[in-house]
């Protein structure tokens, strides 16, 4: 029986050594790497290309969310379950927008975990059995999309991303890196989204990330 391959990301080594286990005593699994960090995780996983992801949400030099956004770009046959100890709507319903197919809880059973990487494989949704029912009924069924933001939706798909790293705190130099492009066409793209929103600063930035929601401060906070 071919096993399910699977990357675990998670900025505790305690975390990664009791999911490293978890994992390789299970017959249909087995895990193949793991990273403690954004940027490491995003690495080696566009390398080794994985099965299924267990991605914690508040990695250091790159968050989860992030990372989950650029592995949809660059390894698209990769699902990802994200991992996260917030059980908020809010977080819930910003990782399944991003096209992630899990989200369990640190604080849920053993079991939750085993069940996600295997729905996941299979193309399904898995909610941790912790989550609210409104919660899973809302955004699995695809209910609580988000709502429309006029400037922010007015940006590209790439001046998003750049947007996000950039409300993250990130410099010109790693968001190149981060998306595999020069200082240069970060600087144009930062350029054309603080046009477009009719920003002037990286503080005006920041605020205006976490007034529509594309940042959460209790989430980046951690």
């Amino acid at each position: 029986m071919e096993k399910i391959r699977v990357f675990v990301t998670d900025d505790h080594s305690i975390v990664r050594d009791g999911l490293r286990q978890l994992l390789n005593g299970q017959t249909d699994m087995e895990l193949i790497g793991e990273a403690g960090d954004g940027r490491e995780a995003l690495e080696k996983i566009k390398a080794l290309r994985p099965d299924v992801v267990l991605l914690d949400i508040t990695l250091p030099n790159i968050t989860g969310l992030e990372v989950a956004n650029l592995i949809r770009d660059s390894v698209p046959k990769t699902r990802i379950v994200a991992f996260s100890m917030h059980g908020k709507e809010s977080c819930v319903k910003e990782i399944l927008a991003l096209g992630v197919l899990g989200y369990v809880l640190k604080a849920s059973p053993s079991s939750d975990i085993l069940k996600a990487v295997r729905a996941a494989h299979r193309g399904e949704y898995f909610l941790s059995s912790k989550l609210k029912a409104d919660v899973i009924s809302k955004y699995v069924k695809g209910q609580g999309s988000t709502p429309s933001v006029s400037g922010y939706d007015l940006l590209t798909e790439r001046e998003q991303q750049v947007f996000r790293l950039v409300a993250q705190g990130h410099s010109t130099g790693q968001i190149g890196d981060f998306l595999c492009i020069s200082p240069k066409t970060v600087e144009k793209h930062r350029a054309s989204i603080m046009s477009k929103l009719d920003i002037h600063d990286r503080f005006q930035l920041m605020k205006y990330a976490i007034k529509i929601g594309v940042v959460d401060p209790e989430l980046w906070g951690d």
